[in-house]
């Protein structure tokens, strides 16, 4: 008889079932896809983020606020913030809440800096009040490396630094962190904090759900199903782009080894795709075309735009080592599952059934 090989799902529900996880930006893109991925898992979830920007944003399409405790809050309130976070008595805490976005960091450079910086801190503040054990992960971004736009895939022990305002304030942040980590959970005195503290560098993320403003995935599929081109500033910026579900499955199963090992792990990770995947975002678009059936596009030169990075890779073997994570898609199939869903979506579709298959799916 056969060895029945255990799938994805079946392994991490071990460790997330009757769990209690406290989840930062549940109400985001990311946040939303890790929420229902959470609550398949059997976990108990209380989410603490800003108020979804649009109805059409995902957290209302899985009905978010029926599958989890959802407080609606900034994580700048630091009392509320603690008050939510003790109250709920958390085994993780998965800190995704952000602000995102590097054009508009430009912005709102010093709201920026105060929730991506202070936000980490008063969210470690709270777990600091805990007197229990509780794993921590605590998501950053790629572009918290010092970016010298060279060929070479970044690790996690490389320089971190940051040109524009998003870069430089998730940059801090691990400051904060590895601050923190020394002073308050350091791992030679474990036994008496009880707490691991992870650190998640994911790269460019697709899928289904991201409506956010200035994002290549949301620009294209909403000119396609207008049937209007898509308009693109940066032809061969060259991301590590990945399926949403790629990097929220690497914090699952960080955590897990996080809360089985907590001071082997309390440590950064880089989740991306494989090297074969940076692709330009000309490369992107004309995958997403294909992905599609039809489209055009038409490349928009425009003076005086803020600085973007032009290129930027990651180096993912400490996770597939360590971890045992690893992409399950190349980039064509992430483009196909993002490009689905939204076909499903502008159909008018049950666009929450869709999105759970797209996860079972993924975890078999």
């Amino acid at each position: 008889m056969e060895d029945m090989v255990e799938s994805l799902f079946d392994s991490l529900k071990k460790t997330y079932q009757g769990k209690k996880v406290f989840l930062t930006g549940h109400t985001g893109f990311k946040g939303s896809w890790m929420l229902k991925t959470l609550t398949l898992l059997g976990a108990e979830v209380k989410g603490y983020a800003l108020v979804p920007q649009t109805k059409d944003d995902l957290f209302y399409l899985i009905d978010g606020e029926t599958i989890c405790d959802s407080i609606i809050a900034d994580l700048r309130d630091k009392k509320r913030l603690e008050k939510e976070l003790v109250s709920f008595q958390p085994d993780f805490v998965f800190h995704l809440a952000a602000q995102p976005l590097v054009r508009l960091s430009y912005e709102i450079p010093a709201e920026t800096f105060e929730v991506n910086v202070v936000g980490t801190a008063n969210v470690l503040d709270a777990v600091n009040l805990l007197e229990k054990p509780c794993s921590v992960v605590l998501i950053t971004t790629d572009k918290v490396y010092h970016n010298n736009e060279w060929i070479y895939p970044y690790r996690e022990n490389d320089r971190l630094g940051g040109y524009d305002p998003y870069s430089a304030s998730k940059a801090c942040a691990e400051l904060v962190i590895d601050s923190y980590r020394n002073s308050f959970f350091n791992i030679k005195n474990y036994d008496k904090h009880l707490k691991g503290i992870a650190v998640a560098r994911a790269g460019n993320v697709i899928g289904g759900g991201d409506w956010s403003k200035d994002r290549l995935i949301p620009d294209i599929a909403k000119a396609f199903a207008a049937e209007k081109p898509v308009v693109i500033r940066n032809p061969q910026s060259v991301r590590p782009w990945q399926h949403v579900l790629e990097p929220v499955i690497g914090y699952l199963i960080l955590g897990e080894n996080l809360y089985s090992d907590p001071t082997k792990f309390s440590v950064a990770y880089n989740f991306g795709p494989q090297l074969s995947d940076a692709l330009a975002v000309e490369e992107m678009l004309k995958l997403t075309i294909g992905s599609w059936g039809r489209g055009e596009y038409i490349v928009e030169q425009v003076e005086g735009q803020p600085h973007e990075a032009g290129l930027l890779k990651l180096d993912i073997s400490k996770a597939i080592v360590e971890l045992e994570w690893y992409p399950k898609m190349n980039a064509k199939q992430a483009v196909s599952l993002t490009m689905d869903w939204y076909r499903e979506y502008f159909e008018g579709n049950k666009i929450k059934e869709f999105t759970e298959l797209q996860i079972k799916s993924f975890l078999q």
